[in-house]
C-alpha cells in the first residue's frame, strides 16, 4: 500500500488544499487525535461521501486535557492510523507538532456558552474551551467546505455547530452516527483500558441509556427515568455516574422533570475502573 501522504505545517496543508479548490474539487476534513478505530474510519466515508478529496488530522491537543487526566497516556502510534486512513481512502494527512499548533506567545482561546455548559462543561471545565480552540484552529488552517466529527461526543459536536454558526465560518459540520461493538458499547479510543471484566460490564451502559429514550418518548416522566437509568448502571458495577441527564437535541437544554413533547437526547457519562465511558440516544 502506497504511504499516505503527510504534512506537518499549515503553510503545506494550505498549499495542498489550494492545488484541489484550483481545480474546483470539495475538500473534506476529519479531525482526530489518533488511537483510530472503526468509529474514527466511518467519518473518513462520510467525508469521501461529501467531499472529492478528505484529510485527516492527527493531534493529541493538550488543551482539552487538565493536569489530573491522560494526556501523557494518551495512545499515540502515526504510523498505524496512517495506515489505517490510507485503507480507508484518507488522500492527506495533517499531523502537526505542539508549536505548530501552539506557538511560543499564543494568547487566544475561543469559548462557547450556553451548549457547553453543565454534563461535560461542569465535569471538566477546562475542556470545551481547549475543543473550540483546536478545532477553530483546525477549521481555519484547512478551510473544508465539510468537517466531520462523530456523534458519540454530542455534547462537544453541539459545541462545535455552534462556535462554526456563531463566528461565520464557511464550512458545514457534519455528524457521524455512533459506530459500535455487537454488544452495544460505543467505540472508543478509551475503551482499550478496560480489562476483560470491566469489558463485560460496559454494555449495561447503552442498554440503560435505551431503556431511558424509550421509556420518555413514551411519555414517562423525565426525571424519573433518568433516576432509574441511573440505578441500572450502577447495579450492572460501574463505580460512578458522572451524569445522566435528558436535554433539548439542538441547544441542550435541561428539560423535565415531566413529558416531553420535541427532539431530545439522554447523554451520560460513568467510570468504570480508571475508565470513563460517554454515551447518548436520540429521543
Amino acid at each position: 500500500m502506497t504511504a499516505l501522504p503527510t504534512v506537518r505545517t499549515k503553510a503545506d496543508l494550505r498549499a495542498r488544499v489550494a492545488a484541489w479548490r484550483a481545480a474546483g474539487e470539495r475538500v473534506a476534513l476529519v479531525p482526530t487525535m489518533g488511537a483510530l478505530h472503526e468509529g474514527h474510519l466511518s467519518l473518513v466515508g462520510i467525508g469521501r461521501a461529501n467531499a472529492e478529496h478528505v484529510v485527516a488530522s492527527l493531534f493529541v491537543n493538550p488543551t482539552q486535557f487538565s493536569p489530573a487526566e491522560d494526556f501523557d497516556a494518551y495512545p499515540r502510534d502515526e504510523a498505524r492510523d496512517a495506515e489505517l486512513l490510507a485503507a480507508a481512502g484518507c488522500d492527506l494527512l495533517y499531523a502537526p507538532g505542539a508549536e505548530e499548533m501552539y506557538p511560543p506567545g499564543f494568547a487566544t482561546s475561543v469559548a462557547v456558552a450556553h451548549v457547553s455548559e453543565g454534563m461535560e462543561g461542569a465535569a471538566r471545565p477546562h475542556h470545551f474551551g481547549g475543543v473550540a480552540t483546536v478545532v477553530t484552529k483546525l477549521l481555519t488552517q484547512a478551510a473544508p467546505d465539510v468537517a466531520v466529527f462523530g456523534e458519540k461526543d454530542y455534547q462537544q459536536l453541539q459545541v462545535i455547530r455552534r462556535l462554526t454558526r456563531d463566528l461565520d465560518l464557511p464550512v458545514e459540520i457534519i455528524g457521524g452516527p455512533t459506530m459500535r461493538a455487537d454488544d452495544g458499547l460505543a467505540l472508543s479510543s478509551r475503551n482499550a483500558y478496560l480489562s476483560a471484566q470491566q469489558r463485560a460490564i460496559a454494555p449495561a451502559l447503552n442498554r440503560a441509556l435505551k431503556a431511558c429514550a424509550q421509556a420518555v418518548a413514551k411519555g414517562a416522566a423525565v426525571d424519573a427515568s433518568e433516576a432509574a437509568a441511573i440505578e441500572a448502571i450502577l447495579a450492572a458495577g460501574f463505580d460512578s455516574v458522572d451524569y445522566l441527564e435528558v436535554r433539548s437535541a439542538e441547544y441542550l437544554e435541561r428539560l423535565g422533570p415531566g413529558p416531553i413533547d420535541a427532539p431530545a437526547r439522554v447523554l451520560t457519562a460513568a467510570r468504570l475502573g480508571r475508565t470513563r465511558l460517554l454515551d447518548n440516544e436520540p429521543i
